[in-house]
């Protein structure tokens, strides 16, 4: 009896490693993600009706939260600093969701503008009566070697991409603490949790936003019913490649390249709403070979330097060569 016992106890644990590892193979998030999307609320259910507040809704993954949350049936509060992007983006959602005119708020905001954010989130307030949900999703990227690129560029993407988020949650976050409830969902990305060759400034903003809002989290304890939640993608299909910082703060990218290799928008924010949905408070999001280097950064530090090292050299190579960047572990480098 207890022979079986044991027998059945060590079959179950195998077929449950058997299906992590499966799980890890073909997945495209962390385990936890995966299981919340198989198993946990759907967001058609636990956004229904809620204040969602959407910077950067104009382009990229932003627009793409748009819709989804559109057709989730969230009532919508889109920013961005085009105004007339973002009134396209709020007609679209008109047409492909059951919401209102009055159900979708189009307010211009700029990040770096922080003495407006107050007056900006008065604004959502008084229109909504409240908020939600805020997804930090504003922000610009970076395409340049630390050798070339003018200290004036990592001011701005200090400035952007972290003292702005900062700047709007400190206006947004005290709304969520008096009514005991509410969700800041910001998007980091792989590089807030490693290093990667090109992104120096923009690594080092996500990597302050990963440590502000942990810290963050552990100082409101207090609410068990305020979600911090991060977002750290790796590739995914969007403009921001398009947007980024170069060795100079006017100067655009030179070369950008095929996004096929990367994960599509849709895919990327239906992951990020399950995550939502379910209380995730750290989401990885990525294809793979992408996923394996979460891992390996958390678990194994000196196996993830000696790969990050070798494919670092291959990306600058590409770089130099005229290459795009992202799509630099699938093409070989240019020679003369």
């Amino acid at each position: 009896m207890d022979w079986c016992f044991c027998s059945l106890l060590w079959s179950f644990i195998l077929l449950c490693l058997l299906v992590h590892v499966v799980c890890f193979i073909f997945g495209d998030a962390d385990l936890t993600l995966q299981l919340a999307s198989l198993i946990g609320h759907k967001p058609e259910s636990r956004l229904r009706g809620l204040v969602v507040w959407v910077t950067g809704a104009s382009s990229g993954i932003g627009e793409e939260l748009a819709y989804q949350l559109a057709k989730c049936g969230s009532r919508l509060v889109l920013s961005a600093r085009r105004e007339d992007q973002l009134n396209r983006v709020k007609q679209k959602c008109l047409e492909i969701s059951s919401l209102k005119d009055e159900d979708v708020l189009v307010l211009p905001l700029d990040l770096l503008d922080r003495k407006s954010h107050e007056e900006k989130t008065k604004t959502v307030v008084e229109y909504f009566g409240y908020i939600d949900v805020l997804i930090n999703n504003g922000g610009r990227s970076q395409r340049s070697l630390f050798l070339e690129t003018r200290v004036e560029v990592y001011e701005a993407l200090m400035e952007l991409n972290f003292i702005g988020t900062v700047s709007l949650t400190k206006q947004v976050l005290p709304h969520m603490t008096q009514r005991g409830r509410g969700s800041v969902v910001t998007v980091s990305s792989v590089v807030g949790l490693a290093g990667a060759p090109l992104s120096t400034g923009y690594s080092a903003s996500k990597h302050a936003l990963q440590g502000f809002f942990n810290s963050l989290r552990t100082e409101l304890t207090d609410f068990p019913s305020i979600l911090i939640s991060m977002v750290c993608p790796g590739p995914v299909q969007s403009d921001i490649v398009n947007n980024s910082f170069t060795e100079e703060l006017n100067k655009p990218v030179a070369v950008v390249g095929s996004q096929e290799h990367k994960m599509s928008t849709s895919r990327c924010v239906r992951l990020m709403l399950v995550g939502i949905a379910n209380g995730v408070k750290e989401m990885w999001i990525a294809q793979q070979p992408f996923l394996i280097f979460y891992y390996a950064w958390q678990y194994a530090p000196t196996v993830a330097w000696a790969v990050t090292n070798q494919l670092g050299r291959k990306r600058v190579q590409n770089f130099k060569a005229g290459v795009d960047a992202d799509s630099a572990y699938f093409t070989k480098p240019k020679t003369s």
